[in-house]
């Protein structure tokens, strides 16, 4: 079986591995600017919800991806907290783990600059999206990837990898090759990455498509285990998607506070699963994490009221509809 070498996942105290994805991949295709103290404390009041692994940022081309521009003033203002801020790390006894996107080596340099704790490398299956997103084949991200691992690899730092269009690409269609999503899958763990995290882009995955890429996964002998959910809710498929995946074996599941999201390379998609409606769809179950979904909830509720838009998660609207009007 495909399993990584040198690192294992980030375990949660109890339940579903959680990765928060709100910082960046949920911020990213914001169109106005938002600032570092705002980022700052999305991250602080997630840490303080029982949330451990986030991603904070990319270190992309801010010409690319402008929002990101700051990550590197994100993560410092994070590790080197001011007067009267408490220190994100005391702030969680079971520890936090802050991750950044690095597409290169120029990336990683930034980040391992930057202090993170982990990075995110990432590739599709898409010909046609991986050109869009990092302009190059799908072999040649495969081989920055390479180089990317070696270097976090030497600075004993974990790296995650990504999949993007595993079920449907916004430039070639829904007719995706599964057993490729294997290959590239199986690639990244002997390349060494600890997990993989298979991204339905455009949000367009349904039941069917979910089998056919598990079954072409475990034809590929790729253990699930080492296998994250990162599906983006377009056509209303992330939930039951997610719970598809976690009853196939998956055990990390990728959220953002608010269903904040979208992605630049793919007009329309829009924000990956709420972390709040996995929260609520998950209590009382063996997945359940150790995570205040109340909190977290008055985090998508506070994130989505700065940016001026509406909150794309039920549970945290049926909640905050609850609470007293001067709450």
């Amino acid at each position: 079986p495909r399993r990584a070498r040198g690192f294992a996942a980030a375990a949660a105290p109890a339940g579903v591995n959680l990765v928060e994805v709100g910082p960046r991949d949920g911020l990213q295709n914001e169109k106005g600017h938002v600032d570092v103290d705002t980022k700052v404390e999305l991250v602080r009041r997630l840490v303080r919800g029982g949330v451990q692994t986030i991603e904070v940022g990319a270190f992309v081309s801010p010409t690319a991806v402008p929002q990101m521009a700051d990550t590197a003033e994100v993560v410092k203002r994070l590790l080197q907290p001011g007067d009267g801020e408490e220190d994100i790390y005391a702030m969680s006894p079971q520890g936090v783990r802050l991750v950044a996107l690095t597409p290169n080596e120029k990336g990683l340099e930034a980040a391992l600059a930057a202090g993170v704790d982990e990075v995110a490398v990432f590739t599709a299956v898409s010909e046609s999206f991986t050109k869009a997103n990092t302009n190059c084949t799908v072999a040649e991200s495969l081989e920055r990837i390479q180089k990317v691992t070696r270097g976090a690899f030497a600075a004993n730092i974990p790296v995650r990898g990504y999949v993007s269009c595993v079920m449907g690409c916004p430039y070639e269609g829904l007719d995706v090759d599964y057993d490729r999503v294997a290959r590239i899958t199986s690639d990244l763990l002997d390349m060494g990455c600890y997990e993989v995290s298979l991204g339905d882009t455009i949000g367009t995955g349904n039941f069917s498509a979910f089998y056919k890429m598990a079954e072409a996964l475990e034809q590929g002998g790729v253990d699930f285990d080492v296998l994250a959910a990162h599906f983006h809710d377009t056509y209303g498929q992330a939930l039951p998607n997610i719970l598809v995946a976690l009853e196939s074996g998956f055990r990390t599941v990728d959220t953002s506070v608010g269903g904040l999201g979208g992605c630049p390379y793919a007009k329309g998609a829009s924000g990956n699963a709420a972390t709040e409606d996995l929260l609520w769809a998950l209590k009382g179950s063996e997945f359940e994490p150790a995570i205040d979904l109340d909190a977290v909830a008055e985090t998508g509720a506070w994130i989505c009221d700065k940016l001026g838009r509406s909150n794309a998660s039920k549970c945290s609207t049926a909640l905050a509809a609850k609470r007293p009007a001067s709450a």
